[in-house]
C-alpha cells in the first residue's frame, strides 16, 4: 500500500556512526547501544536518562528499536531511541519543589540542572546542566554497564548503575540506584520503549496485549480500540495522530508487568516483563512507534539502594 511504502522510506534512517556507540551481541541478538557524551552524544536533552538507549536491535529477522522521528535534535526532549527511562517526582523532578530559582534540582541519569524562574516544571523543556556527574562504561561482548556518579548538591547525590545484557533471545536491563546523599530520593521511573517493529508504521497489524483487563482512563478512539485484553489500531497513524491514555486494572504484584507487542504481518513480537509492581501505566503511540510505559517506584532512603529489572524477550509471531 502507498502509505506503507512512504512510511517505510521515512523509517529507513539509522543513527549515524559518528555518534558515540558500542555494539553488543551473543550471536542471536545484536544491539547498537548509544553512549552518554555531554559534547557529542546522540541525546543531550534533560528529560531522559542518558544511558542505555538502543540505536538498533536485531533478533532473528526482525528490528525492534531505532529512530522514530523525521528530524533529530540532540538537545530536544525526545530526540532519542528506545528503550529509555525517565525519572519523575510527582509532576516534576527530584528536588525541584524545594529548589529556589537559580538553584539546582536532579535529573537522574543526567545530573544537577539549573532551576530558572518559572511557574512550573517543564517536562518537555531542556534545562541547563550545572553538574553532569561522572560516567564510566564497561563493555564485554554481550553486555555493557553504565555507572553514573553524581556528587551532592542540595542534599541529593547518587550512584546509578545500569547494565544491558543479552540472554538468549532477550535483552535484560538491570538497574541499581544507590542514594549517597542526605535526603530521600522520591521517584517513579518508567521505560519509554519507543518500539519500531521492523520499521513499520503504527497501523492495524500492530497489537498490544495486556495480562489483565485494562481500563483506559481516557478514550483510545478514534484511532484505537480495545478488544478484551488487546489494544488495536483502526488505521495507520498519520503525522500528529496519537493514541494516548492511562490504564488502570493492574494488580499489586509484578505479575501484571507483562506486556506483548506484536506485528501480525511481519511476525515481530516482543514480551516486556518487569520484576517490580506497576505504580502507574501510560500508553502512547505515534505514526512510527508504539509505547507501553509501565512506571515502578524507585524511591530510596539515604545510604540505601534499590534495584529493578526489565526483560525483553523477542520472538516470531505465528501467522
Amino acid at each position: 500500500m502507498f502509505w506503507v511504502t512512504m512510511l517505510m522510506m521515512l523509517f529507513a534512517q539509522d543513527v549515524p556512526a559518528s555518534f558515540p556507540q558500542a555494539t553488543i551481541t551473543n550471536g542471536r541478538v545484536r544491539a547498537v547501544v548509544l553512549l552518554p557524551d555531554a559534547g557529542a552524544g546522540y541525546y543531550r536533552g534533560t528529560r531522559f536518562d542518558w544511558s542505555g538507549a538502543v540505536a538498533s536491535l536485531r533478533a532473528g529477522d526482525h528490528e525492534y528499536f531505532g529512530p522514530w522521528f523525521e528530524t533529530h535534535d540532540p538537545t530536544g526532549h525526545d530526540g532519542i531511541t528506545g528503550p529509555v527511562e525517565e525519572f519523575q517526582a510527582g509532576e516534576s523532578s527530584v528536588g525541584y519543589a524545594e529548589a529556589a530559582a537559580g538553584g539546582t534540582f536532579v535529573r537522574i541519569g543526567v545530573g544537577h540542572v539549573r532551576k530558572p524562574e518559572e511557574p512550573a516544571y517543564r517536562r518537555f523543556g531542556t534545562y541547563q546542566i550545572v553538574d553532569p556527574g561522572t560516567w564510566t562504561v564497561a563493555r564485554a561482548a554481550d553486555r555493557i554497564t553504565f555507572t553514573h556518579v553524581l556528587g551532592e548538591a542540595g542534599g541529593y547525590a547518587y550512584e546509578y548503575v545500569k547494565t544491558l545484557r543479552l540472554d538468549g533471545d532477550a535483552l535484560v536491563i538491570d538497574h541499581v540506584l544507590r542514594n549517597t546523599g542526605r535526603k530521600r530520593i522520591e521517584t517513579l521511573v518508567y521505560d519509554h520503549n519507543f518500539f519500531t517493529l521492523d520499521r513499520q508504521p503504527t497501523a492495524p497489524p500492530v497489537i498490544v496485549r495486556f495480562p489483565f483487563d485494562p481500563k483506559p482512563l481516557r478514550p483510545v478512539e478514534p484511532f484505537g480500540e480495545m478488544a478484551g485484553r488487546e489494544l488495536r489500531f483502526r488505521k495507520a497513524l498519520g503525522k500528529g495522530e496519537h493514541v494516548f491514555t492511562e490504564f488502570e486494572g493492574f494488580g499489586p504484584t509484578a505479575a501484571d508487568y507483562d506486556f506483548r507487542l506484536e506485528h501480525a504481518e511481519t511476525g515481530a513480537g516482543v514480551r516486556i516483563r518487569g520484576d517490580r509492581p506497576i505504580a502507574k501505566l501510560i500508553f502512547w503511540s505515534a505514526s512510527r512507534t508504539a509505547c507501553p510505559e509501565p512506571y515502578v517506584d524507585a524511591s530510596v532512603d539515604p545510604g540505601q539502594q534499590t534495584t529493578w529489572q526489565i526483560r525483553y524477550d523477542f520472538y516470531e509471531v505465528k501467522r
